[in-house]
């Protein structure tokens, strides 16, 4: 079934959003500092070209560099690509069909806004390594 809904994911919403997470990761990349900030980029943009079948869960180890980043991301890039979570996400919800995949988008908008202390993982991996 993750299959299923990841390949219908990927052709309805989920290819245009990670273009939208590649483009922001190759811009903030462009200076030194921003380099983090385009990693986790990347790293989003890959969960939501395919994200049936894993989560985001806290890190405990984060501890206020990634609260300073959060910030910083959240001016420079967290929310216009929340926007387009929202956005994809109402278009997706006015079919019954696509209703899972619209409260997939807005599950990924928290992870857009504050991706920093955050970890993607698989959801069929043990508890112990979360």
């Amino acid at each position: 079934m993750k299959t299923i809904l990841n390949v219908i994911w990927l052709i309805l919403c989920g290819f245009w959003m990670f273009l939208g997470y590649l483009v922001a990761g190759l811009l903030l990349c462009i200076t030194i500092i921003g380099i983090p900030f385009g990693l986790a980029a990347f790293r989003i943009g890959v969960y939501a070209l395919w994200p049936f079948g894993y989560t985001v869960v806290d890190r405990r180890d984060a501890g206020s560099p990634s609260c300073a980043g959060n910030v910083l991301w959240l001016i420079l890039a967290g929310w216009w690509l929340a926007l387009g979570h929202i956005t994809t996400g109402i278009a997706l919800c006015i079919t019954i069909i696509g209703i899972p995949l619209g409260i997939a988008n807005f599950k990924l908008i928290p992870v857009s806004l504050m991706p920093f202390g955050k970890e993607i993982v698989r959801t069929d991996q043990p508890f112990a390594t979360r």
